[in-house]
């Protein structure tokens, strides 16, 4: 008798389910994510089946520590995605009904009937984990800097305009050190020149008088007030925030350099950074999207899929409508996307068949998502081969004549 395993995540604890070939369901459990509740686990596993390690585990997350423990034990883990969680409870019933109990068990039930429809949990290396983790923290770290910055952007706009004259791009140091220092209209006003070159030379700036006096104009220029208490509390947000920011350049930088650490060590890096347009960064993040896994993905076209280059057919009838794909993994389709910019001035095979690709009709990103479709087809065989980039074999056919635009 054949058994699948079912796992329903939530913060606190998981639900567990575990049912036979016929839908049965043989036990019940709910465990924590610690050592105990993992043992609990291997118990009602061997329970019910003579090879524990041989059940297939169905679960709607991939990255916490049960799935870790479940990898690192041999298990095969099929992380089931939220919204197709969601498709099959419809499957059974329309009343709209959930637990958590019941996830578990429809899992398990997921596992017995569609295993075939899903994919496995890749065997990613722990480089290649580590890879994953600094590139997707330091994405995330550029993402809350640049709303913090849009926080910092909003409050000047309440009561300080002059500053955002002063400086326009409020991710520069100077702009931080300078603010820092003059943080309401009133201190802006009583800054002189000699203390504005001192705080430009703390940042790493020159002696530039020109800027000097640009940033002195802009600071002293007559404006509209707040009432005096308003404004000193706006100007404590304003310093609040500028620490933030500080903090969060400090963490972005930090980040940055482990990830370039960890990427620089791993197997594929020399294969990525081939690649033209790929530097250390955006070449990090694309490892950490596909992983290193060569089984993961078995065709060119899958890794397309999954990146949201490759475009979906709606057909029905005599109704049939091509279009960009929008479930996809975000964060392998936006690194890709840049390296098909980039790749526009680092390559005359790639700057050419996006002027193909434009002069068939197809607009702006259009065109860069059908460059990153056969780049992405190019790389996949690069790293499956183990193989650099070979700009010649990239682009064997640039005479053949483009079709119409597909999305």
């Amino acid at each position: 008798m054949s058994i699948t395993c079912g796992i329903d995540w939530a913060e606190a604890h998981h639900d567990v389910a575990v049912m036979d070939d016929a839908g049965r369901i043989l036990g019940r459990l709910k465990i924590d994510t610690g050592v105990g509740g993992f043992g609990r686990l291997m118990l009602l596993l061997a329970e019910h089946s003579d090879d524990p390690v041989s059940v297939p585990i169905a679960i709607e997350t991939d990255k916490n520590l049960i799935v870790a423990a479940l990898q690192a034990g041999g298990f095969t883990v099929y992380p089931i995605n939220p919204r197709a969680v969601a498709r099959y409870r419809e499957r059974h019933g329309q009343a709209g009904k959930k637990s958590d109990p019941g996830d578990a068990a429809l899992l398990a039930d997921v596992a017995r009937t569609d295993l075939h429809q899903h994919r496995a949990l890749p065997a990613v290396s722990h480089g290649g984990q580590a890879v994953k983790v600094l590139a997707r923290q330091h994405q995330e770290a550029i993402w809350s800097l640049h709303q913090t910055t849009s926080r910092l952007r909003s409050v000047l706009l309440e009561f300080y305009p002059q500053a955002l004259h002063a400086f326009p791009n409020l991710q520069h140091k100077a702009a931080l050190t300078v603010l820092a220092a003059a943080s309401t209209p009133e201190l802006g006003a009583k800054l002189t020149a000699p203390r504005i070159v001192t705080l430009l030379r703390r940042c790493g700036r020159r002696n530039d008088p020109a800027l000097v006096g640009q940033i002195l104009g802009d600071l002293k220029t007559p404006a509209l007030r707040q009432p005096s208490q308003v404004e000193a509390a706006l100007g404590t947000t304003v310093v609040s925030l500028l620490v933030i920011l500080t903090a969060m350049h400090a963490a972005v930088e930090s980040l940055e350099k482990a990830l370039g650490v960890e990427f620089a060590q791993h197997p594929l890096e020399a294969v990525l950074r081939s690649a033209p347009g790929l530097g250390p960064i955006l070449a990090a993040r694309v490892l950490a999207e596909v992983g290193d896994d060569t089984t993961r993905f078995i065709t060119a076209g899958g890794l397309r899929a999954f990146a949201g280059t490759a475009p979906v057919t709606r057909a029905s009838g005599r109704s049939r409508y091509v279009k960009a794909r929008k479930v996809r993994n975000k964060r392998l389709g936006d690194a890709c996307h840049w390296w098909a910019f980039a790749m526009l001035t680092k390559s005359p095979g790639a700057r050419e068949h996006y002027d193909r690709r434009r002069a068939a009709g197809d607009h702006h990103n259009a065109a860069l998502r059908n460059l990153a479709n056969k780049l992405i087809g190019r790389l996949w065989w690069c790293l499956q081969h183990n193989e650099m980039w070979d700009e010649q074999a990239a682009w064997p056919h640039l005479a053949e004549p483009p079709v119409a635009a597909a999305a």
